[in-house]
């Protein structure tokens, strides 16, 4: 009797063991961790931009003095450039544009001005709240001016200054981003000589832009 306890109790034993070596091969592995993609501005950029320009321009016409004119009117225009995001989310970058005025105002009986071609290349500075970067940005810009006389051909300068400004840009997906800037430019002065009499002309804007770019 006591040989069949014993036997009995050892088949239990061995039966446990068994049984808590099938759990152990069961045991399922750990999940593994899917990988988050942080978004990052650095790379390449490219887009187009519509706003609106004031511009105040100074007219010192020989013979008869200085006078102002608001050159206001639409822009349109490309952008490009390289953003380079720091760890701590500091993005440093460089810039250029070109873009084309609409902005005519007549000075004085007949005689016009106008700025059309415009361009800048700039520094950009920023910190990325994830999606949104916050900018300031300025650096060299350039405009052509053009001057029209009656009785005269017209005369064209290209004016040359500095350009300031901030703004945001926000991803609304990894490659696509919008954008809103206010700059304020400096453009210097040029003289307009028409052989008979000369404009000395002296130019600054304000302008708001709202862009559409894509991020490589």
């Amino acid at each position: 009797m006591r040989f069949l306890f014993l036997s009995s109790v050892a088949m239990l034993a061995l039966s446990t063991v068994a049984h808590a070596a099938d759990a152990v091969d069961q045991v399922p592995s750990a999940p593994v961790a899917e990988e988050v993609q942080v978004f990052t501005w650095s790379g390449p950029y490219l887009g187009v931009h519509g706003g609106y320009g004031w511009t105040d321009g100074s007219f010192d016409i020989s013979g008869v003095g200085t006078l102002g004119a608001d050159l206001n009117g639409g822009l349109f225009g490309v952008f490009a450039g390289y953003n380079h995001q720091f760890s701590n989310n500091l993005v440093i970058g460089i810039e250029g544009d070109i873009e084309y005025n609409w902005n005519e105002e007549e000075v004085l009986a007949g005689a016009e001005a106008r700025t059309e071609l415009q361009g800048s290349v700039r520094g950009r500075i920023g910190y990325a709240f994830d999606r949104a970067l916050v900018y300031a940005t300025g650096g060299w810009a350039a405009t052509q001016g053009v001057a029209e006389v009656p009785g005269f051909s017209d005369e064209t300068e290209t004016f040359n200054g500095y350009t300031v400004g901030a703004g945001v840009d926000y991803a609304f997906t990894n490659n696509i981003f919008g954008r809103v800037e206010y700059r304020y430019t400096d453009f210097g002065s040029k003289t307009f000589d028409f052989g008979a009499g000369t404009i000395d002309a002296d130019l600054d804007q304000h302008a708001i832009r709202v862009g559409l770019g894509v991020k490589f």
